[in-house]
């Protein structure tokens, strides 16, 4: 039976990729109580276990199943964004690619003023937390909670792909993206799935193994309804069981795990926001923090369907190949991600329209996107899902860097190695590239950026991912993200959840000496 009234140390709001870590590290010790609250369910469902099965989940009880606003650099459409309502968060329905992203991904956040989360700074928490077999032990983890391999689906692995990348003049093939070189070579994708073949999501890696220990608690189907806010500090939660509210108050902090879309959201509900956009809900302002659901970014891809001797049969990944290049609109980090798939992937052969001849598919996917967008609340009813506006190729760089990996295909299938392959184009064929790319482009589901960590008028936490002026209230998602990675994000909500616990830790060790000591 629950209490409507408790007691814990710390109270987690989101068991996604990072909130599960957190959960992992901060019950770890036996005197701090920690709850966990999700909305979502069990992750029980065959289809989460089955590297196959997420397409199946897409839709269904274990994705909130949002929609974006219309987007008028994608001809009006309103797009669908699967997110995880389920234990593990989108780490139990994706494609379980693991990409950290690039290192100067991560060295420009600490250039914008999050300081702490340079590449060689963040790097050691990537490792704690991953068992990789193989790859250079200067960058990779071994006997960590996720299991992670090379594509282990064989009919995925296309080596014409990787010789054909060579030999338009991108380096070396079979390198390691997530090691020391990352950048205008092509590999395997690394895939966040066990010895068994079973999917590793942040879940059955760091939350299951745990869930026997006394003082965490694990409540599923529990949605928040807000953040209770004292004098500018956090005391606790309010949340929803089967239409009951319960509340339950933390004595150390309140962390908010709930993702780039849910998380600024929660915060808007508790008064922490625009203060415009809050007084048009009518809800009191708590704290006017304009960058609240500001900044929203997310990786848009695009596919390309050529022709081909013959295609890949029965695989159960939904790809393999990967190619990571910087066009010429960026001197930064890798802008667009090639993935190729020699045949349809089997999980996908319900959604695509069936095709009379062969085929493999390239995606060009925009991983270092200038548009930016946000997230604002529908209504001030904590069920309704908020209004998000992603203002996908608002900027006229984003199409054209598009266009450029259009190209940068179609000059890799013109190379020796796809000869045996004999490919020819099918879509987008004559079509011009820039309609088509504002025709068919979508997301790739990695919102990121709505509570973003800095330092300027815009920031919301700061590198500690303490919310600005307030007490006892961090975020730790892929929404502190001030700038998206260039990948699929997983891996880098794993690694924050990771550094947030020890953050999370080592502050309250502090405090816990300095009233020994006083």
């Amino acid at each position: 039976m629950l209490s409507d009234l408790s007691y814990y140390n710390y109270i987690i709001i989101g068991a996604g990729a990072s909130g599960c870590v957190l959960a992992n590290r901060l019950s770890a010790d036996a005197s701090a109580s920690v709850l966990l609250l999700e909305a979502g369910g069990e992750d029980k469902h065959p289809d989460i276990a089955d590297i196959g099965g997420f397409v199946r989940l897409w839709g269904t009880g274990a994705d909130w199943n949002l929609k974006t606003t219309p987007q008028p650099g994608m001809t009006n459409r309103s797009i669908t964004l699967n997110q995880g309502k389920v234990l593990g968060g989108s780490s139990s329905i994706n494609a379980m690619m693991y990409v950290r992203g690039n290192a100067a991904n991560f060295d420009e956040w600490s250039t914008l003023g999050a300081k702490g989360w340079s590449y060689k700074e963040v790097l050691p928490y990537f490792k704690q937390i991953e068992d990789y077999t193989g790859g250079d032990t200067s960058y990779h983890g071994k006997g960590g909670e996720i299991s992670l391999s090379d594509c282990p689906d064989d009919i995925m692995r296309s080596p014409e792909f990787l010789l054909a990348a060579q030999q338009a003049g991108y380096n070396e093939p079979h390198f390691d993206y997530n090691g020391a070189k990352q950048t205008n070579s092509a590999g395997y994708l690394q895939f966040h799935i066990d010895a068994k073949q079973k999917r590793e999501s942040g879940a059955t890696a760091f939350l299951h193994p745990v869930i026997h220990r006394s003082n965490l608690t694990v409540l599923t189907k529990a949605q928040v309804k807000r953040i209770l806010i004292e004098n500018n500090v956090a005391v606790g939660v309010e949340y929803v069981i089967d239409n009951f509210t319960y509340t339950a108050f933390a004595v150390n902090e309140v962390i908010l795990s709930a993702g780039a879309l849910a998380s600024p959201k929660i915060l808007m509900l508790s008064g922490i926001g625009p203060e415009a956009h809050l007084d048009h809900m009518d809800i009191d302002v708590v704290a006017d923090i304009p960058g609240v659901g500001k900044n929203l970014q997310d990786h848009v891809q695009v596919p390309l369907i050529y022709q081909t001797k013959k295609q890949a049969e029965n695989a159960t990944l939904l790809t393999g190949n990967v190619l990571f290049v910087k066009t010429t609109f960026t001197d930064y980090a890798p802008d667009v991600q090639i993935n190729f798939t020699p045949g349809i992937p089997t999980p996908l052969v319900p959604l695509l329209p069936k095709f009379e001849v062969p085929v493999c598919i390239f995606l060009a996917i925009l991983v270092q996107p200038l548009s930016r967008g946000e997230v604002r609340l529908a209504s001030a009813n904590y069920a309704e899902a908020p209004e998000i506006n992603p203002n996908y190729l608002h900027e006229p760089a984003d199409v054209e860097a598009l266009a450029e990996a259009v190209e940068i295909i179609r000059n890799i299938t013109t190379q020796p190695a796809f000869n045996t392959m004999n490919v020819s184009e099918v879509v987008p064929g004559k079509t011009p590239v820039s309609d088509y790319i504002r025709e068919q482009s979508t997301t790739i589901w990695h919102p990121a950026g709505t509570c973003k960590m800095g330092t300027d008028a815009s920031a919301v936490v700061d590198e500690r991912l303490r919310v600005h002026g307030i007490k006892n209230l961090r975020v730790a998602d892929a929404s502190i993200m001030p700038v998206i990675t260039s990948g699929n994000t997983v891996a880098t909500c794993f690694m924050i959840g990771e550094k947030a616990a020890a953050m999370i830790m080592e502050d309250h060790k502090i405090k816990q000496e300095i009233y020994i000591n006083s």
